[in-house]
C-alpha cells in the first residue's frame, strides 16, 4: 500500500433490476440533451447556478459575488426571450428545496425583471412574494437590481417594483410584520425605511399604518397619534409590541428587560448590546431562543456563566437539543450540529480570550442529536460501499447505523498519505466486475493524475458497463479541483465541505444539477 495515494471513497450501486435496465435503455435524462446523455446544456448551467451560483461543475464552500459574468446561461435565456421559463425554474427549484444558497434565484429574478419583457417581469415580481420569506432576502434583491442598474443601463424604481415592496410588506400580518422590522432593520445597503420610502407605500390596514409610521418616522409620532386613539385589538397588540421594543432598548433596569423578554418574546437582536452583559436577560432569552441560535451560543453562555453543571438551564438546554420535532422543525443539519459540537469541545473560541470548561451533559447531548439526525449515503442506501483506497489496495470501511463518528474516524487515519489518484476507485470497480453508479471520492490531501485520466478511465468504465456512471470528487481541505470534464454533465468537483456540499451531492445524484 503506497502511502502517497490514499482518499476514501462511497460507491453506489446499481441492483440488479437496474443494471437490466441501464443495459437495456441508455436514453439521455432529458429530451434537450441532444448532445448526447452526458452533455452540458445550457439550461443544465442555468440549474448549476440557481442551485449553487455558479455555472461551472465545481460547488465551492466559499461564496463569491455574483454577476451577469458569472450567469452567461441565465443572461442568454432572458436575452432571448425566454424569462417566464427563467421565472418558472426559479420557483421550482427554490420550492422544492434544492438551492442551497439563496442568492442566485434573488439574481435570477432582480435580472429578468431588468428586461423589457412585461410578462416576465410580471412572474418575477410575483415570485418574489414566495421566495421572500425574511427582510434580509428582499434587501438582497433590491441591491441585485441597483448593481444591474447600471451595466444594463436601465431603470430602478419603477411601478412594477413599487408594486412589489409595498405587496411584501401589506402581505403579512401585522404582528409578524413588527417583529420583521425591529429584528433586521437593515441588510445589503438597504434598510426598511428606505424601502418604505422609495416605493411610495400605501399600507393596506391601520395596523401596518402604525407599523408605516413608526419604520418612518419614529417611536414619539407613533406615541403622539395612538396613545389615546381608540383602536382595534390587533392595532393595540402592535402597539403594545413596539412599546415593549422601544422601552427595552431605553430601559435601564435588568428585571425590567427579562419581563419584557419574557412576555413579549423579545429576541437577542432587539436587545442592546449592554443589556446582553447580563445572565439574567441571557436565561430569559434562551427560553424561546432557536435552535440553531441556541447551539451557535452555547459556549458564549458556558464561559459567562448562564450554562451551569447542575442547573435548571443546562437540562433545558439538552431536552431541547435533543428533541426530534425541534430539530425537525429547525431543518438542522447534522453537519451543523456536528460543527456545533466540536467547536464547543474545544472550550474556546477562534477568535478572542473567551475561554469555557465544556458541560459532559451538554456534549452528550451534541452527540446524541448528531446520531439521531444523521442519515448519509452509507446509512441510507442499502447498496452503497465505502472504502479507503491507495494504490494496489481497496479497504472497506465498515458503517452500520450504530458507527460512531469515533468508529469512523479511527478506520479512515490507518491511511496516511500526500495525494490521491482519482482514477483508481474507477479502475478497481472495472476490475472486479462491479456496477457503480456514482462513485463519491472524499479526500483532504493533493488530487493528481497518475497514468490515467479520471474523466477517461469513467468514459472507458461507462462504455464497459452499460451504466452511465457518475463521478464526484470533493476536496475537503481545498480552495480548487479541476478534475471533472467541464464538458460532462456526470462529473461534479466539491471545493471544501459544509452543511451544503450534502445537498449539492444529492441533487447532483438526482440528476438535478
Amino acid at each position: 500500500m503506497d502511502p502517497h495515494r490514499a482518499g476514501s471513497v462511497a460507491m453506489e450501486q446499481s441492483s440488479p433490476a437496474e443494471q437490466q435496465s441501464n443495459a437495456q435503455d441508455q436514453s439521455p435524462a432529458r429530451p434537450e440533451d441532444a448532445g448526447g446523455p452526458w452533455a452540458v446544456t445550457e439550461s443544465l448551467r442555468l440549474r448549476r447556478f440557481l442551485c449553487y451560483g455558479s455555472e461551472s461543475a465545481t460547488y465551492s464552500t466559499r461564496e463569491r459575488a455574483l454577476g451577469p459574468e458569472n450567469a452567461l446561461a441565465l443572461m442568454e435565456l432572458v436575452q432571448a426571450g425566454r424569462g417566464q421559463e427563467v421565472v418558472e425554474e426559479v420557483k421550482r427549484l427554490s420550492l422544492e428545496g434544492k438551492t442551497v444558497r439563496p442568492n442566485p434565484a434573488l439574481f435570477a429574478l432582480a435580472v429578468c425583471t431588468q428586461y423589457s419583457d412585461a410578462p416576465a417581469k410580471q412572474a418575477a415580481f410575483r415570485a418574489l412574494q414566495e421566495l421572500c420569506k425574511a427582510p434580509g432576502q428582499l434587501f438582497t434583491f433590491i441591491q441585485y437590481k441597483k448593481e444591474l442598474k447600471d451595466g444594463l443601463r436601465c431603470g430602478m424604481w419603477g411601478r412594477g417594483l413599487r408594486r412589489a415592496v409595498s405587496d411584501w410588506y401589506n402581505g403579512q400580518d401585522a404582528l409578524s410584520l413588527a417583529h420583521t422590522v425591529t429584528r433586521c432593520k437593515h441588510r445589503a445597503g438597504w434598510s426598511h425605511q428606505d424601502l418604505f420610502r422609495l416605493s411610495h407605500m400605501k399600507p393596506a390596514n391601520d395596523s401596518i399604518e402604525l407599523i408605516s409610521k413608526y419604520v418612518t418616522k419614529g417611536w414619539k409620532v407613533v406615541q403622539e397619534t395612538y396613545a389615546e386613539k381608540e383602536s382595534s385589538e390587533e392595532l393595540l397588540k402592535v402597539f403594545a409590541y413596539l412599546e415593549a421594543v422601544e422601552k427595552a432598548k431605553h430601559s435601564t433596569d435588568e428585571q425590567e428587560v427579562v419581563h419584557l423578554i419574557e412576555e413579549h418574546r423579545l429576541e437577542r437582536e432587539q436587545i442592546l448590546t449592554n443589556h446582553l452583559k447580563s445572565k439574567e436577560v441571557w436565561k430569559a432569552l434562551l427560553k424561546e431562543m432557536p435552535v440553531a441560535a441556541l447551539m451557535r451560543h452555547l459556549g458564549k453562555m458556558t464561559a459567562d456563566k448562564v450554562l451551569v453543571p447542575g442547573s435548571p438551564e443546562v437540562a433545558a438546554v439538552c431536552e431541547r437539543i435533543q428533541d426530534d420535532q425541534a430539530l425537525t422543525k429547525a431543518k438542522t443539519h447534522p453537519f451543523s450540529i456536528l460543527v456545533a459540537s466540536e467547536n464547543y469541545k474545544r472550550g474556546h473560541g477562534k477568535r478572542g480570550k473567551r475561554k469555557w470548561e465544556p458541560s459532559r451533559d451538554i456534549v452528550h447531548a451534541l452527540d446524541s442529536a448528531f446520531c439521531k439526525s444523521l442519515s448519509v449515503i452509507a446509512r441510507s442506501e442499502p447498496e452503497a460501499e465505502v472504502l479507503i483506497f491507495s494504490e494496489g489496495a481497496m479497504v472497506p470501511c465498515v458503517i452500520s447505523d450504530d458507527t460512531s463518528l469515533i468508529q469512523v474516524t479511527a478506520q479512515l487515519v490507518q491511511v496516511l498519505s500526500a495525494g490521491t489518484d482519482c482514477a483508481l476507485p474507477i479502475e478497481w470497480a472495472s476490475e472486479n466486475d462491479k456496477t457503480v453508479d456514482v462513485f463519491i471520492i472524499f479526500t483532504s490531501n493533493e488530487t493528481q493524475f497518475g497514468s490515467t485520466n479520471p474523466a477517461e478511465v469513467l468514459r472507458t468504465y461507462r462504455e464497459k458497463t452499460g451504466v452511465f456512471s457518475k463521478l464526484i470528487v470533493c476536496g475537503m481541505a481545498t480552495n480548487g479541483l479541476s478534475v471533472a470534464d467541464p464538458d460532462d454533465r456526470g462529473m461534479l468537483d466539491i471545493c471544501g465541505f459544509d452543511s451544503r456540499a450534502v445537498d449539492i451531492i444529492r441533487n447532483f445524484v438526482l440528476d438535478v444539477i
